[in-house]
């Protein structure tokens, strides 16, 4: 993968998903991520930072919004992304083989590794996929939101949560796709998942009628009956799904 003209099937793989995991702002050559993975893959900070405003270029999310990246994706760059766009899983488990592959080992690529040794042959692997899987998702998910809750804005990534809209094991062509996601605290994750909360098309929070009737209580008060009606945060690529979110309310929500 020496430094070229033309990229590699795995080079535009890795700059794919760091368009996915990494926020808009931070997409330049100064940012140590990229110049970490840059000499992975014997790029310059330079060129990685291009290529993925060229993948900028070919997100409708960004472009809708006036935000332009450079006019410069190739026919590859255009390949790759409506692969990704048209199947999320096998191209999360592609990214996970090309991180193996350069010996990519993050701290939580490692511990689903390590917690996967129990595992043999091809039940290990898928183990290891899946998991990783589940890393891509939270990470394009968290970074798309700026890593702050979208209703209450709680910008500690460590009590957020990203939350399927529908639920992981109901649907499998979704599972990774980050507009099927949404950054939530915690509880609100459990209360998204329970029905409790939904999200209307407006992208406004609306609230159940069980917490409705408990809107005196000072504690539901503040976390949820605040909030009601108030628009959700936008993230800045990867917008939740309207049909998605129809779906959560169609479904789950006690309303």
């Amino acid at each position: 993968m020496a430094e070229g003209k033309g990229w590699s099937r795995e080079q535009l793989i890795v700059a794919l998903k760091l368009y996915c995991e990494m926020p808009f702002g931070k997409m330049h050559s100064r940012n140590p991520e990229i110049i970490r993975y840059a000499k992975l893959i014997h790029r310059t900070p330079s060129a990685l930072a291009m290529k993925l405003t060229n993948f900028a270029s070919l997100d409708p999310e960004i472009t809708s919004t006036g935000r332009k990246g450079l006019t410069g994706a190739s026919r590859s760059d255009r390949e790759v992304w409506e692969e990704m766009t048209s199947d999320w899983p096998r191209m999360a488990k592609e990214i996970a083989h090309v991180e193996f592959d350069l010996e990519i080992h993050e701290p939580e690529a490692q511990k689903m590794e390590e917690e996967a040794e129990s595992y043999v042959g091809y039940t290990r692997s898928t183990v290891i996929e899946a998991r990783i899987g589940q890393d891509f998702f939270r990470k394009a998910v968290l970074s798309s939101y700026n890593h702050m809750c979208c209703i209450t804005g709680l910008p500690i990534p460590e009590l957020l949560v990203a939350s399927h809209i529908i639920p992981w094991w109901k649907d499998k062509g979704n599972r990774l796709n980050p507009r099927n996601g949404l950054c939530l605290s915690a509880i609100h994750d459990r209360a998204f998942d329970s029905g409790l909360i939904a999200i209307s098309n407006e992208l406004r929070l609306m609230l159940s009628s069980r917490l409705h009737k408990l809107r005196h209580d000072p504690y539901i008060n503040s976390t949820f009956c605040i909030y009601e009606n108030k628009p959700i945060s936008l993230p800045k690529k990867f917008s939740p799904d309207i049909d998605f979110l129809k779906h959560h309310r169609e479904s789950l929500f006690e309303g």
